[in-house]
């Protein structure tokens, strides 16, 4: 079985960081989020292509992920890892010179026992309540971290993507109430803040999955092509049935070609049935379930079958993957597995 091929465009990537940049004034800098493996596309390639663009920034889940980035991006970047100073985390911050976002009183005692004199950064939460420290912890310590010079303050939007949503404008007054009159180099915004508008910029923007042609960054440059090759066509009865549980049974004389990638590809079992493949400008549906490394489609009205299929491409967005599977593009993205044949265009 031939692997399918995941093509990555890395100067597309580059083109959507300075796109996002454009939108911000002069003295803000544009950052890239590159956490879980630069959301499955590679971080090292990614970040390397980022920083050869110019971004001086980086942005990590957790500090293991920071090495590699460290590594493609040189020592003269930051790299800032959004789970802050975690137990056991001392040496792997200090040998790849990551900077923690830390999030609470218990991380702020951590990093001085551990690493004092090493720089860091604040986390705050405005309303999201999921990282950050509470305005109470932050109010009660921060002329103690004040003089420690944190790299940065940050929060973060909980629905950047609505730009009608009144927590986005609530949570913008709860950081200026917290951070004004500071002598801080503040980031409040994502892609979606981005979008937003320059009120939310202050000094850094941190664009994650609009670098990776994702909502809602709709005027994306797209990313992406993944191509399944065929394993067999063969000829369906009426009445037959395909792929476990007999979920399709064919309605005419049918032609069914089964393409080497399944769930243990990211290519989810709920998509089953719902979503498409292209075959240049023709879509062609699944039939029955996808299942472990195989997903079968009609190709009846096919006047010749391909070698392979896009289900990713010009035609299908990861967002349009990802609406036919009734989940987001993160999913889909991340979720791309370690069997495609990974090809890096430019960059």
């Amino acid at each position: 079985m031939g692997a399918a091929e995941l093509s990555i465009d890395l100067t597309a990537i580059v083109a959507n960081w300075r796109a996002l940049d454009a939108l911000t004034a002069s003295h803000v800098a544009t950052a890239a989020v590159v956490k879980a493996d630069a959301y499955g596309l590679g971080a090292a390639e990614v970040a390397g292509a980022l920083a050869r663009a110019g971004a001086r920034s980086f942005f990590v889940a957790l500090a293991g992920e920071g090495a590699a980035v460290r590594r493609a991006v040189g020592r003269e970047a930051e790299v800032f890892v959004f789970a802050g100073h975690m137990a056991n985390d001392a040496s792997t911050l200090r040998d790849n010179a990551l900077i923690p976002l830390l999030n609470s009183p218990e991380q702020w005692q951590c990093h001085q026992a551990d690493l004092p004199g090493h720089a860091f950064g604040i986390q705050l939460d405005t309303g999201m309540n999921r990282l950050g420290m509470e305005a109470a912890d932050w109010a009660g310590l921060r002329d103690h971290i004040l003089r420690g010079k944190p790299s940065l303050v940050m929060s973060h939007l909980a629905s950047a993507d609505a730009p009608d949503d009144p927590l986005n404008a609530a949570q913008l007054a709860e950081f200026h109430a917290q951070t004004d009159g500071l002598n801080l180099r503040r980031s409040l915004a994502a892609t979606g803040g981005v979008l937003l508008g320059r009120d939310y910029h202050f000094d850094l923007c941190r664009p994650g999955i609009g670098l990776y042609g994702g909502l809602p960054f709709g005027d994306a440059r797209p990313v992406l092509r993944l191509s399944l090759p065929v394993v067999q066509v063969r000829e369906v009865r009426p009445g037959e049935i395909v792929g476990y549980s007999g979920t399709w049974e064919a309605a005419r004389p049918s032609r069914i070609a089964t393409l080497a990638a399944g769930y243990a590809d990211g290519l989810i079992r709920a998509m089953s049935g719902k979503a498409l493949v292209w075959a240049g400008d023709i879509a062609c549906p699944l039939v029955g379930r996808v299942s472990m490394d195989l997903m079968a489609v009609d190709v009846t009205d096919l006047d010749k079958v391909p070698e392979a299929f896009d289900i990713l491409g010009p035609h299908q967005s990861v967002d349009d993957l990802a609406a036919a599977a009734g989940t987001i593009g993160y999913e889909i993205l991340t979720s791309l597995g370690g069997r495609y044949n990974r090809v890096y265009i430019g960059g």
